[in-house]
């Protein structure tokens, strides 16, 4: 099942219901993408850190 045919299952349930209809989807992605770019600015990703108790990956 694709996001279109989630959300018109969860539009007729919520109608059904009398609840108010959720959102269409991709409506808050451009929000959720620049918050992540900020996010990111304010705490880049770090290099992973070795595992403890793991042997290099040349098995020396």
């Amino acid at each position: 099942m694709d996001a279109i045919q989630q959300h018109m299952l969860d539009t007729y349930r919520a109608a059904r219901l009398g609840e108010p209809t959720p959102p269409p989807p991709g409506r808050h992605d451009r929000k959720t993408l620049r918050d992540l770019y900020h996010h990111w600015l304010m705490h880049p990703p770090t290099p992973k850190q070795p595992a403890r108790g793991h042997s290099s990956p040349s098995g020396v």
